[in-house]
């Protein structure tokens, strides 16, 4: 990943980078290789996650489509 620095504001550099951190989903990893992980519980989580998404697309649809 790479931010360009403008007119020496590193400030904006760094939230820029942060930004892009987080859209990518690099600090959640993070968090989750900070401890080992059971592959049971892993797959729970990904399954909840999961329906987690679906709902939330189908709230979506039936919101803008109405039915």
């Amino acid at each position: 990943m790479e931010v360009t620095v403008r007119d020496n504001n590193v400030d904006q550099a760094l939230r820029v980078l942060k930004k892009k951190l987080q859209r990518e989903g690099i600090y959640r990893e993070m968090k989750m290789r900070r401890h080992n992980e059971k592959p049971s519980i892993k797959r729970a989580r990904e399954k909840a996650e999961a329906v987690r998404r679906f709902r939330k697309l189908m709230r979506k649809r039936l919101e803008r489509e109405g039915y």
